[in-house]
């Protein structure tokens, strides 16, 4: 069954195993069966993985054929051995495809600081490149996992101007969720046929309102990349502003179904929080707000327990944002207000105790001024999640 990133037609996928994980494949392989536009966006972590170094050189021209990633090994922090190993990763791809070099995206993720066994990665890539499947997208989504669950996929179908075209994808993880451009690893193709331009610009616009505004823990990757591939297979080309709006709506609906999925997954998640701030004049006070409330350690504790403490939401977004004092804002959990213009106001306290218990909850906080809104999809912080990254390189 077509998947992920093989929903759109003319792309394949295949997976293999280098022995990076404990069991299962974990090398991947995504190929478009035509030149496709390329676009992509990558981590701004200064200590830059080498799979990341290349394919920001690589996805330069806007036109790409293959991506291949491996798991386990991050390819971080390896010095020049480790740009060498990627740069042979990219070789290996294009030779074992019939390819230019230049067609050849690669993406990493794992424990940082460990070289990659790279004659098992390039024997695992011809491996995958004879495997190759228009139904492949389930095994490329599994093969990409580290500490995840489960699989992310995600496909839509939406009906432009010209015809219908298909837009698919797949991500992996779990930990390590604080993006920056980008997050963990993504990769979207669709049939339509979009100039790199315009999908550069559509895949950040998407980006900018799905996987940047996730966290599970505050920590941004090193390896951090999403890249879109768009072939034309359909025969439908993306044309007019009301076919961009459209298919923007579209790519954005997938991005997000995959980075929510991320926050579900999120190491050692049971609950998951909604948050909205509205208010604040400009977008950026309300992102700094938000963004303060998704990664402070006290509000993901008490999400865990199911304490509505609201206070912890106060203190977080108070602690983030110059300005007159006191701090004048509204707060409401599950839709129950409990303060009012920086002040506790009655509430049915058991209401809110009850409401809390759920797995997935909403926030709200309303500041003073106009005109801007930002939403924020993150996870609590739980015993698990302690445990999972205490024994991550054990």
């Amino acid at each position: 069954m077509a998947v992920g990133v093989c929903y759109p037609a003319g792309f394949a996928a295949a997976a293999a195993g280098a022995g990076m994980k404990p069991a299962g494949d974990d090398v991947a392989l995504l190929v478009s069966d035509r030149p496709a536009a390329a676009a992509g966006v990558f981590t701004r972590n200064r200590v830059a993985a080498a799979p990341v170094l290349v394919s920001r050189a690589q996805i330069a021209g806007g036109s790409a054929r293959a991506v291949v990633t491996n798991s386990g090994l991050a390819n971080a922090c390896t010095g020049r051995r480790g740009l060498d190993d990627a740069w042979s990763m990219v070789a290996a791809t294009a030779d074992a495809l019939g390819l230019p070099a230049g067609q050849v995206l690669v993406a990493s993720t794992g424990v940082i600081g460990r070289p990659l066994p790279i004659d098992d990665v390039t024997a695992a890539i011809a491996a995958a490149a004879g495997r190759l499947d228009p139904d492949g997208g389930a095994a490329a989504a599994e093969a990409i996992r580290t500490t995840d669950a489960f699989a992310k996929t995600a496909a839509i179908e939406v009906e432009l101007s010209a015809g219908s075209v298909r837009i698919g994808g797949m991500a992996k993880g779990a930990g390590m969720i604080r993006p920056d451009m980008a997050t963990t690893l993504a990769q979207i193709t669709t049939d339509a046929a979009v100039a790199p331009d315009a999908l550069s610009a559509l895949l950040r616009a998407a980006i900018d309102v799905s996987f940047n505004a996730i966290s599970v823990d505050g920590c941004t990757s090193t390896n951090d990349c999403v890249f879109a591939l768009a072939n034309g297979a359909s025969g439908t080309t993306v044309a007019g502003e009301e076919d961009v709006q459209t298919f923007g709506r579209a790519l954005t609906a997938v991005a997000s179904d995959l980075a929510r999925q991320v926050v579900r997954d999120g190491e050692g998640t049971t609950r998951v929080c909604t948050f909205t701030v509205t208010g604040a004049g400009d977008d950026r006070a309300a992102r700094t707000a938000a963004r303060a409330v998704a990664e402070n350690v006290l509000v993901k504790c008490a999400m865990h327990g199911g304490d509505p403490n609201w206070g912890r939401i106060v203190q977080a977004v108070g602690g983030a944002l110059p300005g007159p004092v006191p701090l004048a804002l509204d707060v409401s959990i599950e839709g129950i207000q409990v303060c009012s213009a920086g002040a506790a106001i009655p509430h049915d306290e058991h209401a809110l105790e009850a409401a809390v218990q759920g797995p997935e909850l909403e926030y709200e906080v309303t500041l003073a001024g106009s005109g801007a809104e930002t939403e924020v999809f993150f996870s609590d912080l739980s015993y698990e999640y302690v445990r999972v990254n205490a024994e991550y390189t054990t």
